[in-house]
């Protein structure tokens, strides 16, 4: 959402999605014999804590233990069969073998067997039922898994049915895992995503963590894509320093798989809106003639822009250039930006938002309507008998004002954004002002981190809500306190990374980290649900509802 860094990811993207992890820097896998026995990661009954980074390895590794953990108690009594799996020697690196998907990780990685043995192989592009040909790349002993890479489909899975694959680089970049999957499955595995979170994540009895409501899916499931960054390398053999040659032919222009150094050559990306892709067109033929300038990689980007025109239209006018997209009430027409500093518009209903097309908003415009029509309807807590009506909203990480501004309606007492970035807060100002919101109605703060509710303390707690959107790190412990310290009536937090959301909500529900001398304060999780942001991806979005207790 409107924060301060990129969305995006459980598996291989940030806010976006082809931001993936790198190889080392020799780009050869590195690899340990595979004729060794197979070492347990975790001794069996001993629960792992999490870092709390909620990063790829870390929720892998949670899945993974599970994994083991039911192999291990399907097993018990059964010593011949544990000696077995004790014992079983590794493939060696690069062998060519078979496996059967058992399970989905949270990353979108299927977590694969060998028959005859409980070794876990960790597979890209497959789902649950699959039986798929994989090659044996890296054995990670301490962590009970071997990596592998996907080849081809030996035997599918009823899940699976390839017609549905839209892309033909599907399975060799690492941007989305699911394609081959019915919408209505994706939305099943991504509710699983978020159950898991807070299973693995939050430290939370069962008890205080409520069913996890179906995840809301996205209105468009291809051509949703409103920015993608691709990148090409530099010419091969530049030394660091001293004179540089430039590109004796085209690069390849796209994104890097995950566990490669090489960029993948993308002529086109279906996920992405229909002026993006014309951008994509658009800059690798100006590449082609320009190629020969660049003595450096580079990434570019394309953001899509809008310009609105209501309806009717003067038959005299002269439409601007763009894909035209027509509604009952306007035409809306759809440009591709590559310039950063150019200032970008989107329309979320009939709010209106521009910002630089290189910071950070959205990169799903078909989903904000809906999204910011379930948070208003959330956002105010229940009037009970007694208690003093909610007046008064607190954006905290409001980046160019998302929140502050959709939401301003419902809080007579005003709505504030609070950031620590001041550009975004001169963004989310001249947001307002092009919404029609006067100050007192919709104002925004620049604070420090460590003083951010301060500028806020004419705000009584008891009529307030605070919307939480961190970037995919989460809260730090400094402002978790300074929360519990304000106590608002109700929290709504919303975040891209799903397991530090958890951990977070799970120090809320706890009460933790506060001061000697501050009053004891805690909140009960009203509900959690998912949002598909990125479809055909292993992405999803949280949205928790908290309610402050009070004590009798």
């Amino acid at each position: 959402m409107a924060s301060t860094g990129e969305t995006p990811q459980p598996g291989p993207a940030q806010i976006d999605s082809y931001k993936l992890q790198q190889a080392p820097q020799n780009n050869k896998r590195p690899f340990q014999n595979g004729h060794q026995k197979k070492r347990k990661p975790t001794k069996r009954g001993r629960k792992v804590k999490p870092a709390g980074d909620g990063s790829p390895d870390e929720v892998l590794q949670f899945d993974v233990q599970d994994l083991i953990a039911k192999d291990e108690a399907a097993r018990e009594g059964s010593a011949e069969e544990a000696a077995a799996a004790e014992t079983t020697p590794l493939p060696e690196q690069g062998s060519i073998i078979d496996v059967e998907v058992v399970e989905l990780s949270s990353t979108g990685d299927g977590l694969a067997k060998l028959k005859g043995s409980d070794h876990i192989y960790v597979v890209p592009f497959a789902v649950p039922g699959d039986t798929v040909k994989v090659k044996v790349y890296r054995h990670n002993l301490d962590k009970g898994y071997t990596a592998a890479d996907f080849i081809s489909v030996v035997n599918p899975s009823p899940l699976r049915d390839d017609s549905r694959i839209g892309c033909k680089y599907f399975s060799t970049c690492s941007g989305c895992q699911f394609q081959m999957l019915d919408y209505s499955e994706q939305l099943k595995l991504k509710k699983n995503i978020v159950v898991k979170a807070y299973k693995n994540f939050s430290d939370l009895p069962p008890n205080l963590v409520p069913e996890i409501l179906d995840t809301i899916g996205s209105p468009l499931q291809y051509n949703y894509r409103t920015k993608l960054t691709p990148h090409f390398d530099g010419p091969p053999g530049n030394a660091r320093r001293g004179p540089k040659k430039c590109h004796e032919s085209m690069p390849p222009i796209g994104f890097t798989p995950k566990a490669t150094r090489q960029v993948l050559d993308i002529e086109d990306c279906p996920i992405a809106t229909d002026a993006v892709r014309k951008g994509l067109q658009d800059e690798r033929q100006r590449m082609a003639a320009e190629y020969g300038n660049y003595s450096k990689g580079a990434t570019i980007l394309l953001r899509e822009s809008t310009r609105r025109i209501e309806k009717p239209v003067p038959s005299d006018y002269v439409p601007p250039l763009g894909i035209a997209v027509e509604t009952d009430k306007y035409i809306d027409y759809k440009t591709c930006i590559t310039d950063n500093n150019a200032m970008s518009t989107e329309y979320i209903d009939d709010f209106v938002f521009t910002n630089p097309a290189g910071s950070f908003f959205q990169n799903n415009n078909s989903i904000l309507p809906p999204f910011t029509q379930y948070i208003r309807d959330h956002v105010l807590p229940p009037q009970l008998p007694g208690s003093k009506p909610v007046k008064n909203l607190i954006d905290a990480y409001s980046g160019s004002g998302l929140f502050t501004i959709t939401q301003s309606s419902l809080f007579p007492g005003g709505s504030i954004g609070i950031d620590i970035a001041e550009k975004s807060i001169e963004y989310a100002r001249r947001n307002a002002t092009l919404n029609g919101l006067k100050e007192e109605q919709c104002r925004f703060i620049a604070a420090d981190a460590p003083e951010l509710f301060k500028s806020v303390s004419v705000y009584d707690p008891d009529e307030t809500v605070v919307i939480l959107d961190p970037p995919r790190k989460g809260c730090d412990a400094s402002f978790l306190r300074q929360l519990l310290q304000f106590a608002p009536r109700r929290v709504v937090y919303v975040s891209c990374n799903v397991h530090t959301q958890a951990r977070d909500v799970g120090v809320l529900v706890r009460g933790e980290g506060l001061e000697e001398g501050d009053k004891k304060v805690r909140y009960e999780i009203e509900s959690i649900r998912g949002f598909d942001f990125f479809p055909q991806t292993g992405h999803v979005e949280g949205v928790a509802v908290l309610n402050r207790v009070d004590e009798v």
